[in-house]
């Protein structure tokens, strides 16, 4: 049954798109020639107030010039009438501001277009679409077990030479869009996240390369997404800016491979039931296409299938208390098969992650997760093993925890600390057994979107013959966000 999963969603999206009346598409139409003819008005508003503010000025220069009497010319009768007559038209005639409102309308109207200038990307569907991303320069010194690597996952086994350098490939650029409303009134809008780690370490040769990218449609109490993400049973991570290019904690406890997944989510409002002034429950079930990594033997490589359909599914508790204190638990399933060799190897596994904020500026975060083969989603890549004619899932189990202080508005601290166990048993010589990460930073606001990092970490990766290696890993870094 599972495997017909993909085909049966292929099958809905006909249907789905074959639900969007042409009315509906009409409507948007005419809406978007309303809003231009609202843009053209806006701009010719503010020409005539320009015109009438011009007017007043000139109006108001010749009323001045004409109130001059010179000296010796009418009498004190006409000078008494003259002043009795204009206090009974002041008192009959409500005062006019000659300059300040039609200045003001028109300084409002021209900051209006101008934060429209800035915020507007011309998009051919003529939807709003907003450019936003972060440059991002890293300052790094590595140990000798560092894998030849500038932000390594895993010690080496052998120890090479200590590494420093400096790059920008960790810059991300995206895309945030909004599209029409349809399906009954659904809010189709989605993002695009690409970054330069693509290509060759090189400074020349970075390209770009694809990280999330997200296309779903939103009613009041459900949704449904398609897209590359995180996997479904994982979706929170650490706080870094050292590890970008790869979700923090890698290969320690976080698993975290971008692929493409389909999901429908539906919330539901529980009201108060801890005391809290809301509570719900998010229930999000979906097929994600595993990574399969590389088998153990080499003869068995060309029967191995890359990339298999798994069953995830993650169902979330959350309560609001008084302001900035709030919680979250979500217990989750992940459930595939591995073919290889002609035979499967099952991965099944079971987890659960969390958010707990008991006061503002406290947060734990984290997740757990145990079962088997769990390289297929971004842990381990030890999924496996080929042990003469039998194939063996390796029994895991990880997790990883952080606790972040938000001191000021401007500065965080963060300490954060991962692990992934796979058993030895199931494992061949070389192999890891255990890898286990360890990091603190300190993020601070420079100003309202440059960010400055500095973080410490350590990897311990032990071996199948409990052999450890030790790499540490220095990062400074230098933030811009748009």
């Amino acid at each position: 049954m599972f495997p017909k999963l993909p085909v049966v969603a292929f099958l809905l999206v006909p249907a789905l798109l074959a639900a969007q009346d042409p009315p509906d598409m009409q409507k948007v139409l005419e809406r978007l020639d309303r809003l231009e003819q609202e843009n053209r008005s806006l701009i010719n508003e503010v020409r005539a107030l320009r015109q009438e503010l011009e007017a007043s000025r000139t109006i108001t220069g010749s009323a001045a010039q004409g109130s001059a009497v010179p000296a010796g010319t009418g009498t004190a009768q006409d000078a008494s009438s003259s002043a009795t007559a204009a206090q009974s038209t002041a008192s009959s005639t409500p005062a006019v501001q000659p300059e300040a409102p039609v200045a003001e309308r028109v300084t409002v109207l021209e900051r209006r277009m101008d934060e429209q200038a800035q915020t507007k990307v011309e998009a051919s569907q003529k939807f709003p679409v907003t450019l936003t991303g972060m440059v991002l320069f890293n300052a790094f010194l590595n140990g000798k077990a560092n894998n030849a690597q500038e932000d390594p996952t895993t010690a080496s086994l052998t120890s090479g030479t200590n590494v420093a350098g400096a790059n920008l490939a960790q810059s991300v650029i995206g895309f945030l869009y909004q599209g029409p409303r349809v399906l009954g009134g659904g809010q189709v809008n989605g993002s695009l996240y690409m970054d330069l780690s693509g290509g060759t370490a090189s400074s020349l040769g970075h390209t770009l390369r694809l990280r999330t990218a997200t296309l779903e449609i939103d009613w009041k109490t459900r949704s449904i997404v398609v897209g590359q993400d995180k996997p479904i049973i994982s979706p929170r991570e650490p706080n870094s800016l050292a590890q970008v290019a790869v979700s923090p904690l890698t290969s320690a406890g976080n698993p975290w491979l971008w692929e493409p997944q389909a999901r429908f989510e539906q919330r539901v409002s529980l009201g108060s039931l801890f005391g809290g002034s809301a509570a719900g429950l998010r229930a999000d079930i979906g097929v994600y296409e595993t990574s399969e990594p590389t088998a153990s033997a080499a003869q068995y490589a060309s029967t191995l299938s890359t990339a298999r359909p798994a069953l995830e599914g993650r169902f979330e508790f959350w309560e609001q208390f008084r302001e900035g204190s709030r919680i979250e638990i979500a217990p989750g399933f992940h459930t595939s098969d591995t073919h290889v060799a002609g035979v499967s190897a099952p991965s099944r596994l079971f987890s659960v992650d969390w958010l707990i904020q008991p006061v503002p500026k406290l947060q734990l975060t984290g997740m757990f997760f145990t079962g088997e083969n769990a390289a297929g989603i971004g842990a381990l890549r030890q999924g496996f093993t080929i042990f003469g004619e039998n194939v063996v899932s390796v029994a895991t189990a990880g997790g990883w925890a952080q606790l972040s202080y938000l001191a000021t508005k401007r500065l965080s601290f963060n300490a954060y600390a991962g692990q992934e166990s796979n058993a030895p048993r199931d494992l061949l010589s070389g192999e890891i057994a255990r890898n286990f990460m360890y990091a603190g930073n300190a993020i601070y606001r420079l100003g309202p979107n440059v960010l400055l990092g500095a973080e410490i970490s350590q990897v311990r990766t032990t071996f199948v013959g409990n052999t450890l290696r030790l790499n540490n890993h220095y990062d400074l870094a230098l933030g811009y966000l748009f």
